[in-house]
């Protein structure tokens, strides 16, 4: 049994800022466990941006967020075995893993558990009909997109307006895939206004509420679902189907935190979120197993489960030396507006703050706290620009995730997709920021990877 002073379960934002934050409190062996081929966690699939304002100050795609995280780990000098999927944990923090070299077992002096969450399927909602192909949750479809490089269909139905749901619709239609519609079984969006806006409203997708899928269709692969409008208990009301032929149905139904290693342990679970309960040191009622990020709750953005893996990183590391704990804080919340948007106003998007800017009938802007926020609402009225991410295929067939140098006119962002589609790119290794595609369509803009390939 290999011996470490504090190991980390899961290698996503948390996990690693966990790690690092471990080693810099006096950690002298850190151990990271991730069951995936390569660290970054859900991030590696998430190639669309909207991260790192918060902890790196600028506008991140989540290949290029968790580059950074990967790179602070390996400067810090832990160990991370990718490959390694934890089957156990007692509550005397012994870990037992299955990997490329078989069953391992190691014990640590203190725990960190950064093993996130995972999505609620069509079973836990109960959809009647057949089970054909054609029906995935969101996180999966976009993995199969952008990590595989496989289309997942060409006309499609989202149940759910969670930002995951209505990131997934921008996504499919970049990639020429049809988005019929998104339904939201609520009398409102749950998404971001922002999300809304620029995922729905700039490719003219619609937006039902107050309405589920009631009923699929199909036998060896979707052909359509049923839709039905919901009463108050958000339930199918009789009478009210109808018929939406589709092939696709992608489910953006909610997020449930991964708490199956800390059930193993003992540790006590919160019955209203379903994560691991833990006290205002992010230590779980099992002193020396610390938890953060979406295993104990569901956060808004990568950049606060970074923040809060850092402060339980580093408890683990005061725990195994016998030192008093510290208090990690309030959760950061995102203040960005949830909602239908108001066409009298916008979002602003360059900074945490999420100014509410409004347009008044002289052309004045109020509501912002900088200069910035007045210019970005002048430029979302009168010609927005909009950043193009997508991913790019190669020889080999795989996914290389890409992004615009620089915002592009709205207008051309269909247009600009399907350049991209049209081109197959050599199969080399490529650091991150590397020009695939010089002045794309004569705007004066080139196309960069986001992620490193191999």
């Amino acid at each position: 049994m290999r011996e470490y002073d504090v190991i980390v379960i899961g290698a996503g934002p948390g996990g690693l800022s966990a790690a690092c934050a471990a080693k810099s409190a006096g950690a002298e062996t850190v151990l990271v466990l991730e069951r995936d081929r390569e660290t970054g966690g859900i991030l590696n699939q998430c190639i669309h941006d909207g991260f790192g304002l918060s902890r790196y100050h600028k506008m991140l795609t989540g290949p290029e967020y968790a580059a950074l995280e990967r790179r602070a780990a390996r400067v810090s000098g832990v160990e991370v075995l990718t490959g390694a999927t934890v089957t156990n944990l007692t509550a005397d923090r012994e870990v037992m893993a299955v990997t490329r070299d078989g069953l391992q077992r190691f014990h640590a002096g203190a725990v960190v558990l950064a093993t996130g969450c995972r999505e609620r399927t069509r079973g836990a909602i109960s959809i009647p009909g057949t089970r054909p192909a054609g029906i995935y949750t969101a996180g999966a479809a976009q993995r199969l997109m952008n990590i595989s490089n496989i289309m997942v269909g060409r006309q499609v139905v989202i149940l759910g307006s969670g930002d995951v749901g209505l990131i997934m619709a921008r996504r499919l239609t970049l990639a020429g895939a049809r988005v019929i519609c998104v339904l939201e079984m609520m009398p409102q969006p749950c998404g971001l206004e922002r999300n809304i806006s620029q995922c729905l409203n700039d490719f003219g997708i619609p937006l039902y509420v107050g309405h589920t899928v009631s009923k699929i269709y199909g036998q060896d692969r979707l052909t359509g679902v049923g839709v039905a409008e919901t009463d108050g208990l958000h339930q199918p009301v009789c009478g009210t189907e109808r018929r939406i032929n589709c092939d696709t149905l992608v489910l953006s139904v909610g997020l449930i935190p991964e708490n199956e290693l800390a059930a193993k342990a003992g540790a006590a679970v919160d019955p209203r979120h379903n994560g691991v309960m833990t006290d205002q040191c992010l230590q779980s009622s099992i002193p020396g197993i610390f938890a953060c990020g979406n295993a104990r709750r569901v956060m808004d953005l990568a950049d606060f489960v970074s923040e809060q893996g850092a402060a339980a990183g580093k408890n683990a590391a005061l725990f195994g030396k016998g030192r008093p704990l510290e208090a990690a804080g309030s959760e950061g919340k995102n203040r960005m507006r949830k909602g239908f948007p108001d066409p009298n106003s916008v979002t602003c998007i360059l900074c945490p703050r999420g100014c509410a800017l409004r347009y008044h009938g002289n052309g004045e802007v109020s509501g912002n706290h900088c200069p910035r926020g007045e210019e970005y609402a002048r430029q979302e009225r009168d010609a927005p620009l909009r950043t193009l991410t997508a991913s790019m295929r190669d020889t080999k067939g795989c996914a290389v995730a890409v992004r615009s140098s620089a915002p592009l006119p709205k207008k051309e962002l269909l247009r600009a997709a399907r350049e991209l589609r049209r081109i197959t790119l050599t199969a080399e290794q490529r650091p991150i920021n590397t020009v695939v595609v010089s002045d794309l369509l004569h705007l004066g803009i080139d196309i960069l990877t986001t992620a490193e390939t191999e």
